[in-house]
C-alpha cells in the first residue's frame, strides 16, 4: 500500500432523527476512529470529518411522530449524537450539521453549477401522491413489498431486509406511510442526475482502478449497479424540509438528501478550515491527498456511484475517494438491530448504565466488528469478554506489574542488572509490535490489530506467571523481572490509544509517560528507563456483574413488548 502523508477521513453522516446504537459504532465510527488515531500517532497530516445529516424524509416522519417541527427534531438528536461521540472518545476534527449556512451555500452551488452547465435532466413524471394528506410520497413516505426479496414494508428508497436501493415505482402494492392509503400517480417536475452518462467513467474508476484494493462487499455492490446499467436518478424531492432547490419560482422542492448529504463532507471541512485558518483546497483539491470514507453497508451506492458522479460532473479539481470502507451488519442477541422495532442498544443509554466504561464497549465492539460478515453482540458475551480479557488479562497484568514495583522498589523503575536470554527475547519481540499492529490498522484489519494488542498483554501475564517473582528463590532476578514487565506495560500504554483511548490516558498517567509517535518507538528499553518514578496505580477495568447484565436483558425484553402492544 502506497503511504500518503495527507488524509481526509470521513465517517458517514448519522441521521439526526434518532440516537445512535452499537451497530453504528461497530460499522462506521469505531473503525474510522481507530484509523485516524493511528495516523495521528504516526504524525500523518489527517483531518477527521463528520456531521449530522439533518434533511430527508426520515426526519420529517420523526417530526410528525413526535408532533414537533423538523428543526426541533434535528436540534435534539444532533446534540445527543454529538455528545455520545465525545463521551465515547470518537475524536472528529470537525463535527458539523447540514443545516448550517455554509452547507446550504455549498450544496446549492453544486446544484446551480450543474444546472447552469446543463448537466442535469429536467423532466416531468408521474409520482405517487397521497390525496388525503395532499403530499407527494418520496422515499420513506411510501412502503410496499420489495420486488427483490418479497419482504413486506420495504420503503421507497430501500428495503431494510435485503438492503437493496429502490425507487418508489419499484414497490409492489405501494401505500402511504402517513395515512395508510393507496396512493395515486400525479404529475410533477424534478431534476435528474444522468448517471448513465458517467457509466464509462465509473467502470474505469471502480472496475479497473479499484478491483483489487477495495473491500469485496463494496466493490461487489458497486459492480452490480454498473452491470445492470445506470439510469438517471432524481436529485430533488417534493418536500418542505431540506435545502431548497435554488431556481426561481420553484416552491416546495428541496435537494434529495443523498445529493446534499455527501457534499456535507466538503462543507464540514470548509467550516473546519475557517476555524483553523487553513485552506481547505489543500486537502480536497490536492491529488496527493487520500480520501478515505467509512460508511454503512446500506450507503454503498451513494458513496460509490452518486457522490463520485457529483464530483466528476462539477469538474472543479476535487479528488475522488481512494478507499470506501463498509462493514457488514452487527446483530443484537442474534436478531437484526432495528430502530423501528426498538431492538437496539442505544449508546446514550449505555453511557448512563455503565458510567466510565466506554472502553469496555469499544473493546467488545472492535473484537466483534463485522468486517467481512455479519456478527453478533449479546450481553452474556459482553460480560464474559470484559471479565476474562480486559479485567483478567490486560487489567490483571498491569496491576501485578505496578504492585510489584511499588512493593519492591517504591514505584521506581529498577536497574535490571543481567538480563536472561528469555528477557532479551521478550524485549526484542515487543519492539516489533508498533509495526505489526500498525500494519494491520493500515490494512483496515481492526479486529486482528486489537487481537495483536491483547497478545502483548498475554505475553506479559505468561511471563510473570512463569517467572514467579513472588517466590524467595527469585529475589536475585526480581529487578530484571519487574523491569521487563514494566517495558511491556509501557508498550501497552503507547499502543492502547486507537482501541482504548480512555484506558491509554490512565495508563500513561500511572507510568508518568507522554504519548510517543509510533515511529519513534525504536528501542523498548528507552520507554521506561531505570530510575523513572511511576505514578499512583489504579484498577483499569471494573468487573461486569450478573445483575447489570440481567438488567440489560430485561430492558430488551421490555422494549420488544412495547413494540408489539
Amino acid at each position: 500500500m502506497k503511504k500518503s502523508n495527507k488524509y481526509i477521513v470521513t465517517a458517514a453522516l448519522p441521521y439526526a432523527n434518532g440516537p445512535i446504537h452499537i451497530g453504528h459504532l461497530a460499522g462506521v465510527y469505531l473503525p474510522a476512529d481507530i484509523f485516524v488515531r493511528f495516523l495521528k500517532r504516526k504524525n500523518r497530516d489527517v483531518i477527521f470529518i463528520c456531521g449530522s445529516d439533518e434533511h430527508g424524509v426520515p426526519i420529517a416522519i420523526q417530526a410528525k411522530k413526535e408532533k414537533k417541527k423538523p428543526k426541533d427534531i434535528v436540534n435534539k438528536y444532533h446534540y445527543l449524537i454529538k455528545n455520545c461521540f465525545i463521551n465515547f472518545g470518537i475524536q472528529f476534527d470537525n463535527y458539523s450539521r447540514t443545516s448550517t449556512k455554509i452547507h446550504y451555500k455549498i450544496s446549492t452551488s453544486f446544484f446551480k453549477k450543474l444546472y447552469d452547465k446543463e448537466k442535469l435532466l429536467e423532466k416531468f413524471s408521474k409520482q405517487y401522491y397521497d390525496q388525503e394528506t395532499k403530499q407527494f410520497l418520496a422515499d420513506r413516505y411510501i412502503s410496499g413489498i420489495c420486488p427483490h426479496c418479497k419482504k413486506k414494508e420495504a420503503y421507497g428508497d430501500q428495503c431494510e431486509n435485503c438492503g437493496i436501493s429502490l425507487i418508489p415505482e419499484d414497490l409492489i402494492s405501494p401505500k402511504s406511510t402517513i395515512s395508510g392509503n393507496i396512493p395515486i400517480l400525479k404529475k410533477t417536475k424534478h431534476w435528474y442526475l444522468p448517471l448513465n452518462k458517467y457509466q464509462n467513467f465509473l467502470e474505469k474508476w471502480i472496475l479497473v482502478n479499484h478491483k483489487k484494493d477495495w473491500k469485496v462487499n463494496v466493490y461487489g455492490q458497486a459492480k452490480s449497479w454498473l452491470d445492470k446499467g445506470l439510469k438517471p436518478r432524481a436529485i430533488t424531492r417534493d418536500l418542505n424540509w431540506g435545502v431548497p432547490v435554488p431556481i426561481s419560482k420553484t416552491k416546495g422542492k428541496v435537494l434529495y438528501v443523498w445529493f446534499d448529504a455527501p457534499i456535507g463532507y466538503i462543507s464540514s471541512t470548509i467550516e473546519w478550515s475557517k476555524r483553523k485558518k487553513i485552506d481547505w483546497k489543500f486537502y480536497w483539491k490536492d491529488k496527493e491527498t487520500k480520501l478515505i470514507q467509512f460508511i454503512g453497508k446500506d450507503n454503498i451506492v451513494f458513496h460509490c456511484i452518486i457522490f463520485p458522479v457529483i464530483l466528476k460532473a462539477y469538474n472543479n479539481g476535487y479528488i475522488l475517494p481512494d478507499k470506501i470502507l463498509a462493514n457488514e451488519f452487527l446483530n443484537l442477541e442474534n436478531k437484526k438491530i432495528s430502530t423501528s422495532k426498538n431492538w437496539a442498544v442505544w449508546v446514550h443509554e449505555y453511557l448512563k448504565d455503565f458510567p466510565n466504561q466506554q472502553d469496555t464497549l469499544r473493546y467488545i465492539l472492535i473484537a466483534n466488528m463485522p468486517e467481512t460478515k455479519d456478527n453478533n453482540f449479546n450481553w452474556k458475551d459482553f460480560q464474559k469478554k470484559s471479565n476474562t480479557e480486559l479485567v483478567a488479562i490486560l487489567g490483571n497484568f498491569v496491576n501485578r506489574s505496578l504492585t510489584l514495583v511499588q512493593r519492591h522498589n517504591n514505584g521506581i523503575v529498577p536497574n535490571p542488572g543481567i538480563l536472561s536470554k528469555k528477557d532479551k527475547s521478550i524485549l526484542n519481540k515487543i519492539k516489533n509490535y508498533p509495526k505489526y499492529i500498525g500494519d494491520l490498522i493500515e490494512s483496515y484489519k481492526f479486529r486482528e490489530s486489537l487481537s495483536g494488542f491483547m497478545d502483548l498483554a498475554r505475553i506479559g501475564n505468561k511471563y510473570l506467571t512463569e517467572e514467579e517473582p513472588w517466590k524467595k528463590k527469585k529475589e536475585k532476578r526480581l529487578d530484571a523481572i519487574i523491569y521487563v514487565s514494566l517495558q511491556i506495560v509501557a508498550m501497552l500504554a503507547q499502543l492502547a490509544e486507537p482501541f482504548l483511548p480512555h484506558t491509554a490516558i490512565k495508563l500513561l498517567d500511572m507510568l508518568h509517560l507522554k504519548p510517543f509517535f509510533w515511529k519513534k518507538i525504536k528501542n523498548i528499553e528507552k520507554i521506561l528507563c531505570p530510575g523513572h518514578l511511576l505514578g499512583k496505580s489504579t484498577f483499569l477495568f471494573k468487573k461486569i456483574t450478573n445483575e447489570s447484565i440481567e438488567y440489560q436483558i430485561k430492558k430488551l425484553e421490555k422494549m420488544q413488548k412495547k413494540t408489539f402492544l
